[in-house]
Order: C-alpha cells, then sequence, then structure tokens
C-alpha cells in the first residue's frame, strides 16, 4: 500500500485525487490511497501569512514528518508552499505539467461594467489577499490601492467578497481555481461549485503580476532512496516542468527561501531554450531581469538571476 499525503482542504483534495488517478492508471497492479493531515497552516485560520515571524513550512511540516515516520509514502503539495530546503531524507521526487500559471482577479459585477483589470478599478478600490509578492505587485501598479489582508479557502474568499461590500476585488491563483471546477463564460462570469451570483473573474497577464515560485504546478515529495516511490514518481514527473521550477526554486533559495518574500518568477521552455523572468521588491525598488540557457543548466540560471538583483 502507497499512502498519498495530503491537506484536508478542498483544493488539496483535488489535486491528491488527481495524483491518485494517475497513480491507479499508471499501476493497476498496486494499491493506492489517501492519508489526510492537518498542518499548522491549516490550524492558523487568523494569522496573517505576511507575518515575517511564521515559521516555514506552515503548509508542509506535518506532513513531511509523515514521510519520514513512514505514515505516509508521496506527499502532495501545491508546489508553490512546498519550501525551498527539504528536511534531510526528503525530496522532490515528481512535478506535474503547469496549469495557468497566472493569477486571476475577481470583482462583483456592476451596472456599468467595463473593462475588468486592475488599471479599471475604482481609484482608491480595496483589493483583498494574503499574498505579500502580490501586495507589492498591487501597490507597485496602482498605488492609490488599498490592499488588506484575507484568510481562508476559495469558496469562503469568494463569499467574502459577495458579501462585503468594502471589498471590490480579490487575487488568486486561476489554476487553483481551474482544479476546484470554476469556469468563466465569455462575459467573465464565474461559475462553478457555490460560487456566490454576480462575480467577475479574469487572469493577470504576467506582464502585471509575475506568479510565485512554482505556481501551478504539483510537486509529489518523497523519501530519498526509497525505489517504489521513485518508480511511481519517474512515471508522474514531466521533464520541461521540473526544469522550470528547478530554475525558479534555485532563485528563490539564492534570495532567501522563503515562500512568503516578495517575489515573483516564471521560467518557460521555448525551442529548447529555458527563459527565467524574476522580479524582487526586497529593496527600496523594484528589481526585474531575465535569464537564459539550457534547462540541464536550471538552477545554475536561477541563482545567476538571483544574485543580479540582491
Amino acid at each position: 500500500m502507497i499512502h498519498i499525503a495530503s491537506r484536508g482542504s478542498a483544493l488539496a483534495l483535488a489535486q491528491a485525487n488527481t495524483v491518485l488517478g494517475l497513480c491507479r492508471a499508471a499501476f493497476p497492479g498496486d494499491a493506492f490511497e489517501l492519508n489526510i493531515i492537518k498542518t499548522t497552516g491549516d490550524k492558523l485560520q487568523t494569522a496573517s501569512l505576511a507575518n515575517a515571524t511564521l515559521p516555514k513550512g506552515l503548509f508542509t511540516k506535518e506532513i513531511e514528518e509523515a514521510l519520514l515516520n513512514r505514515t505516509g509514502d508521496l506527499a502532495v503539495h501545491s508546489l508553490k508552499d512546498l519550501p525551498t530546503e527539504l528536511p534531510p531524507g526528503l525530496k522532490l521526487g515528481a512535478v506535474s505539467p503547469r496549469a495557468d500559471v497566472r493569477d486571476a482577479l475577481i470583482t462583483r459585477a456592476t451596472e456599468s461594467q467595463g473593462e475588468i483589470s486592475i488599471h479599471a478599478l475604482p481609484r482608491g478600490a480595496t483589493v483583498a489577499t494574503s499574498s505579500t509578492r502580490r501586495r507589492a505587485h498591487l501597490l507597485d501598479l496602482r498605488p492609490d490601492l488599498n490592499v488588506v489582508e484575507i484568510r481562508g479557502n476559495v469558496g469562503t474568499r469568494l463569499r467574502k467578497l459577495a458579501e462585503q461590500p468594502e471589498l471590490h476585488a480579490i487575487i488568486l491563483a486561476a489554476a487553483g481555481l481551474d482544479r476546484l471546477h470554476f469556469r468563466t463564460s465569455g462575459a467573465a462570469e464565474l461559475s462553478g461549485p457555490e460560487v456566490p451570483p454576480g462575480l467577475l473573474a479574469t487572469p493577470i497577464p504576467v506582464e502585471d503580476m509575475l506568479p510565485c515560485v512554482g505556481q501551478a504546478a504539483l510537486g509529489m515529495e518523497i523519501r530519498e532512496n526509497d525505489p517504489a516511490l521513485e518508480r511511481v514518481c519517474a512515471a508522474l514527473n514531466d521533464a520541461p516542468t521540473h526544469a522550470c521550477v528547478a530554475a525558479e526554486r534555485a532563485f528563490l533559495r539564492a534570495m532567501g527561501g522563503g515562500c512568503q518574500l516578495a517575489v515573483g518568477a516564471c521560467a518557460e521552455i521555448t525551442a529548447g531554450t529555458l527563459r527565467l523572468r524574476a522580479v524582487s521588491f526586497l529593496g527600496a525598488k523594484p528589481r526585474r531581469g531575465e535569464r537564459s540557457g539550457r534547462p540541464e543548466d536550471a538552477a545554475a540560471i536561477g541563482r545567476d538571476l538571483a544574485q543580479a538583483l540582491l
């Protein structure tokens, strides 16, 4: 029996069940089951995720402990939540093909609805996010915005936007919305399980908001030197995405390593060349840059770009 360890949120379960289905399809003769684990981040529902004193691995520590004590075998993470430094004895075994890497702007529909974008929000509009990166991007684009903290799962955040008139918009990952089976119509109307009526969603161009490291990819973490788990991961791994996130994670590690750092990065491979773009909001002014090279040099590309932006 191989136990797939996951958090218990709706999004985490959707992701874990996707991996469970892939495992069962690839290895029909093996037994797989889910092991749901509550993490520190799940328990701190009222704490600000922007608080620099919070420990690393808020959403991964207990899951990693399960791998080490063998109550779990293969952990499924939103890769953006997985620290760049893993505990001794564990490794990133596989990375899923990447979904839509962009963030999404969610607003309420109005009778005079025009363009839906950060640039079209009313002057002084209040936008809610728990991400230091998104906050920095928003204030760089629109210094007039009032950016406030928000916590809760996707459904909770959508309800808060629908029910709190003082909120003009929230920002969520486009990939998370898709994995929860939320969809948008041609008029940008958001629909899906228990979506409040009257909400609109549109992706934010990466030129306006670079995603966080690893966004839209799933990471499968396993114990080192475990042939059975490595066999499973070999079937699940998407090599181009793995190279891209290796560059991004090397960049983040060299920048300081915390997934709540106000930095963004996005790598892509085109015609055999890996291109990494990044932004840092850690200084007095934003610093942006990019590097390109061979996919097999992904980690070096990430470290080099970090040195340029530090």
